[in-house]
């Protein structure tokens, strides 16, 4: 099984590094490999497995319901 990896930057030395574990560590800290402890967890886009064979829906101006999709926003 494949553990999701987490990126985090060390404030310190300004490293960046990723760290595998499971979901439900993952808002634990991570010390940076030099050793520091002052590091913080990163916002990364994660790719989920799988495929798409529709793509997204449009958004915004297709005159659907909605603020500014039907052009009832003042």
């Amino acid at each position: 099984m494949r553990m999701p990896r987490y990126e985090f930057r060390c404030r310190t030395c300004d490293d960046t590094f990723e760290v595998s574990r499971p979901m439900a560590e993952s808002s634990a800290p991570a010390d940076c490999p030099a050793g520091h402890a002052d590091t913080v967890k990163l916002l990364s886009a994660v790719a989920v497995g799988g495929s798409s064979s529709a793509p997204a829906p449009a958004m915004g101006g297709g005159g659907g319901g909605g603020c500014c999709g039907g052009g009832g926003c003042g």
